[in-house]
């Protein structure tokens, strides 16, 4: 394809001298597996990449690890179990090689490079016919945006192949979810943009538009409300891209050159948006902790978030929702009273699995009492006005608190906007059934799932805020209090 580019080949780095290896069949099978597992406890420790090979030097299998040697081992223990595919690779190895790398992400590129040259026979996922995801970074938009799919060339569909045209295509990928996830965490630095919106510069309607809860945590610049121009925003997906093609070591010392002329010209405010770049880069592989403004007193209500959202996001989709976009922004929806009186409604917002309650709401009930059918649609347009009229972005999954019945009455006032959600469910209590929108069946998930389990933290969360708001009015209502 014109324009296209592929991932960066990988840099050898040769982690031992080379040792001459024992003569194919001269070994048992248990002293050919002792032998590898005291070779891969030796590594360094560092991410990289391993290349599994036959008595002839043939690789056969490719993969990626965070920790060498943790990861290599992990195939020569006598416990081990790899699978129907890999197990009988056991039987063929014969050594292996690392190529050290410096970071996860890099380690990740290289994997899918040498994957691609040289199609070992264990990589099993290259030789059947699923189609695996590529990395598209357009390049003919004002605001180049970022995102992955499953068709690099536009087939059977027009408005892709336009996109397409000119872009930058990196892949394919063999882990859609390690791809997902890293492009994930390369947006908390490079601050890119992965919606469809056609943003066009000095457009008058941008400085109207509402940003979507990617600007307020700090991993989109958001040019679609004017927050940022097109070369500052531009120059940032231009050192994403050079990310993604070359090394991270090489990337920081022209950050750093780059910061330092930006200071050298009196650009203060460009350098500190470098400095902050390259601090970011640095962190990439650290873990979440209170810097991040998680509120980490509420991270043990789902103890694997990543697993949870998979899980949702695999329950969802026969049902509407894309497996090329990963659920980010889940908002959840309650209605509280006391017989009527002083009622209220809540909304609760979850990024990436966790709560994040600088988006949390609460509304005092205006129109009914006691009502919860038309206490919900009251909140879901007082909630989604701006995106049904087109000046926000919905969140990825809107969770009502109950049944069928709220489900329709949520997707009642939707119908009176112009702009639909990409996704209504809701979880009824007791038998924790969820409901998705034009579905009347619900969906029965096991009290084990993950996804169920993170329905169920934002449900109960919801409930929690709406009832505290709840409690405030009615001791202003006791005391007289204003």
């Amino acid at each position: 394809m014109a324009g296209t580019s592929q991932s960066p080949g990988p840099e050898k780095r040769d982690s031992a001298p080379a040792q001459s290896l024992p003569a194919w069949g001269s070994e048992t099978f248990e002293s050919r597996i002792t032998r590898l597992n005291q070779k891969a406890r030796s590594l360094p420790t560092v991410p990289g990449v391993y290349l599994m090979k036959d008595h002839a030097g043939v690789v056969i299998y490719v993969g990626k690890a965070l920790n060498l040697p943790d990861r290599v081992s992990s195939y020569f223990v006598k416990s081990t179990e790899l699978g129907f595919a890999k197990q009988p690779m056991l039987d063929v190895v014969h050594d292996f090689e690392v190529l050290e790398c410096e970071s996860e992400w890099e380690a990740l590129l290289t994997e899918n490079r040498l994957i691609k040259d040289t199609r070992p026979r264990f990589n099993v996922r290259l030789t059947d016919d699923k189609t695996f995801p590529y990395l598209v970074v357009t390049t003919r938009e004002d605001f180049p945006r970022v995102f992955v799919t499953r068709n690099p060339t536009g087939a059977g569909d027009e408005e892709l192949r336009d996109l397409l045209k000119g872009a930058r295509v990196f892949g394919p990928f063999t882990n859609a979810g390690a791809l997902r996830e890293a492009v994930q965490v390369l947006q908390r630095v490079f601050k890119f943009r992965t919606c469809s919106l056609p943003i066009v510069e000095n457009d008058p309607k941008n400085r109207f538009f509402r940003p979507c809860l990617l600007y307020n945590i700090g991993q989109c610049t958001a040019p679609c409300a004017d927050k940022i121009a097109k070369d500052p925003y531009r120059a940032d997906v231009d050192h994403f891209t050079r990310f993604l093609s070359g090394k991270q070591s090489v990337m920081l010392r022209e950050l750093r050159a780059e910061m330092e002329q930006a200071a050298a010209e009196l650009k203060y405010e460009k350098a500190a948006a470098l400095r902050d770049q390259v601090r970011a880069i640095e962190r990439l592989s650290e873990r979440a902790d209170r810097r991040d403004g998680w509120q980490p007193e509420s991270e043990n209500i789902i103890i694997e978030p990543d697993k949870a959202l998979k899980s949702l996001q695999k329950t969802l989709a026969p049902f509407g929702l894309s497996e090329d976009s990963p659920i980010r922004c889940i908002e959840g929806i309650d209605i509280a009273h006391l017989q009527g009186n002083e009622t209220v409604g809540s909304k609760v917002c979850f990024i990436d699995g966790r709560p994040f309650k600088d988006e949390y709401r609460r509304y005092k009930i205006q129109s009914v009492d006691n009502d919860d059918y038309s206490s919900i649609r009251e909140v879901v347009l007082r909630r989604y006005r701006d995106a049904g009229e087109g000046h926000a972005l919905y969140p990825d999954v809107i969770l009502i608190d109950g049944g069928l019945g709220q489900l329709h009455a949520a997707l009642e006032a939707f119908q009176s906007l112009s702009v639909k959600p990409p996704m209504v469910i809701s979880l009824a209590k007791k038998e924790e059934l969820v409901y998705v929108q034009k579905e009347s069946e619900p969906i029965r998930l096991s009290r084990e799932n993950a996804g169920l389990r993170l329905l169920q933290s934002i449900r109960d969360e919801a409930h929690r805020f709406a009832q505290h708001y709840h409690h405030v009015l009615r001791r202003k209502k006791t005391l007289g209090e204003e």
